[in-house]
């Protein structure tokens, strides 16, 4: 295998990779919409595995890079040296993929902040009113019958 094919395979790897974390980061952002913590649970564990494999994957491609140019390039640099300009079109991909996940993470995280935000207010409520578990509380119940 040609050292480009062998760099192209592991891009188009990544590239895979982070369409499958755009997905899982479009599906939380509906689970914290929902406030469904349990959902929210299981799409953070998928994130962390697929995580680890996009770490795995660029961990694979500077090993190429550098087995191949001996020293660290960028895809540009790769491309004009072997005139494969594939690479710069799976660059341009790339960077796109990267801003969207980018987005869709500051979006969640604004989920997330509100989400925090009136589970504060909420236990805040309770706890101003010292509502007990069992339902009772040290106030006065009011009734509006007439």
């Amino acid at each position: 295998m040609k050292p480009v094919e062998a760099i192209v395979n592991i891009l188009t790897e990544q590239i895979s990779s982070c369409k499958v974390l755009l997905g899982i980061l479009q599906r939380e952002r509906g689970c914290l919409v929902d406030l469904n913590a349990d959902c929210v649970e299981e799409l953070s564990k998928e994130k962390d595995t697929i995580m680890l494999r996009m770490r795995l994957l660029e961990e694979e491609r500077v090993r190429l890079v550098r087995k191949f140019f001996e020293r660290e390039m960028t895809l540009k640099e790769i491309s004009a040296i072997t005139g494969d300009t594939s690479l710069l079109d799976i660059r341009s991909t790339l960077i796109s993929l990267a801003q969207s996940v980018e987005e869709l993470n500051q979006f969640n995280r604004l989920l997330i902040d509100r989400s925090l935000s009136y589970i504060r207010s909420t236990v805040n409520f309770f706890g101003y009113h010292e509502i007990n578990r069992d339902g009772g509380s040290r106030g006065t119940l009011l009734s509006a019958e007439m």
